[in-house]
């Protein structure tokens, strides 16, 4: 199977075509977010598409507007053969690394899918280590609409724990930034001091508990 690629390289150069070494029906695209995030879990989906109920507008959720992403969100939850969000905790981000606790995330999501799938597209240029065959796929998300509505999901899904989050803590300003090292929540991080939800192996956070 050939997908036209979607995305360009550097220098604005198109990649070129997606091949794809598998013809069925139960290709799970995966995709994660928040590895730059100093608090918080790091989120990974799986979704598989129903051929037989496309969905309109798939692309990078960083691409999309939050009102977008929220619509889309949605109806993939309606119309995917399969989906699935998982996570891998602050905690675990801490004792793994962020890139062991990605894959963890990714695993996860993929045992969770039912129907299984059985051929995996990873966003990124590391498959995480699962038993399912398939293949890493540079700037994937803009590349295959199942990459996509992974990072849809995913995207969705942090985004709503960090407002729960800032519902929590407001001081932090997490509905704003995400966790991200904004000034904003540097400034919050130096103020008040890291909270049990952050990664303490971050150099930002490990510096402010080096204070506290």
């Amino acid at each position: 199977m050939t997908v036209k690629a979607r995305a360009s390289g550097k220098g604005g150069r198109e990649l070129p075509p997606l091949v794809i070494d598998y013809p069925g029906d139960r290709l799970a695209g995966v995709d994660e977010v928040g590895r730059g995030p100093l608090v918080g879990p790091v989120v990974a989906a799986a979704v598989i598409l129903d051929p037989a109920r496309s969905i309109a507008g798939l692309a990078d959720s960083k691409a999309l507007t939050a009102r977008r992403r929220e619509a889309l969100a949605l109806e993939i939850r309606d119309r995917a053969l399969a989906f699935a969000v998982a996570e891998a905790s602050a905690a675990e981000v801490d004792a793994l690394n962020i890139y062991h606790a990605t894959h963890l995330a990714m695993r996860r999501a993929i045992d969770a899918l039912v129907p299984a799938a059985e051929y995996l597209l990873v966003d990124g240029n590391r498959l995480p280590g699962h038993h399912v065959p398939g293949q890493a796929v540079v700037k994937g998300d803009a590349r295959h609409p199942a990459i996509a509505a992974a990072s849809i999901l995913a995207k969705v899904a942090r985004d709503a724990g960090m407002v729960a989050l800032d519902a929590r803590y407001p001081d932090y300003g997490f509905a704003r930034h995400k966790g991200y090292p904004t000034r904003e929540h540097l400034a919050a991080l130096e103020r008040l001091g890291p909270l049990p939800d952050h990664r303490r192996s971050f150099g930002p956070v490990k510096r402010q508990l080096a204070l506290f």
